[in-house]
């Protein structure tokens, strides 16, 4: 598929039909994320893959079905694949000590911003494009109870979940999302050129 079609085909779908993703497109969207920048290359993510059982295990856990019952896209909990995308803090933290960086300290308030989340997150935007490329469909949604996850599947400490790529076969009707009715803002009121006012 040509790169601006599948930006422009890009969305959050939230209906997968229940069926298998081919393991090879599973490898290649894993690959793909792991080929996400990272300042200093510190590459301070981890990518947690389940499938399957562990897929189920992974709703039952962190939605349970008081919580589902309440979603309005029950379609959502047939993605055969989900993608837990985690930054971890310390090891942009250590990378940025090392000599070739200069700092000798490891103090955070060098950051102007948490690279690992943002890193972390142009990782999962590669896991969505990379699902569209494949002809598949993929949503992005946060992890409301972190402790739960790490307990659940053995998560270290030091990551932090950034989110959840699903990814599966799209339904070929998915209820839109209501937020959309809001429309995309005008370029004008987002792109400034040459300086902001």
């Amino acid at each position: 598929m040509e790169f601006q079609e599948v930006v422009r085909k890009r969305k959050m779908v939230r209906s997968f039909e229940d069926r298998p993703i081919p393991r090879e497109v599973v490898e290649r969207i894993v690959a793909n994320v792991q080929k996400a920048p990272s300042a200093g290359f510190s590459q301070g993510w981890g990518f947690l893959v389940l499938e399957g059982q562990d897929a189920a295990r992974y709703w039952n856990e962190l939605w349970p079905q008081e919580r589902r019952s309440e979603w309005g896209w029950p379609d959502l909990f047939n993605a055969p694949l989900l993608i837990v995308c985690l930054s971890n803090k310390q090891q942009y933290l250590a990378r940025y000590a090392e000599s070739d960086k200069g700092w000798t300290d490891m103090d955070e308030k060098r950051w102007p911003v948490p690279y690992w989340d943002v890193d972390t997150g142009m990782a999962a935007l590669l896991a969505l494009l990379t699902a569209v490329d494949a002809g598949l469909g993929a949503v992005f949604f946060g992890v409301f109870d972190q402790a739960k996850l790490r307990e659940t599947f053995g998560i270290p400490g030091d990551y932090t979940a950034v989110g959840v790529v699903a990814v599966g076969y799209a339904k070929p009707v998915d209820r839109p999302s209501p937020s959309l009715k809001r429309g995309h803002r005008a370029t004008a009121d987002v792109v400034r050129r040459g300086r902001w006012s």
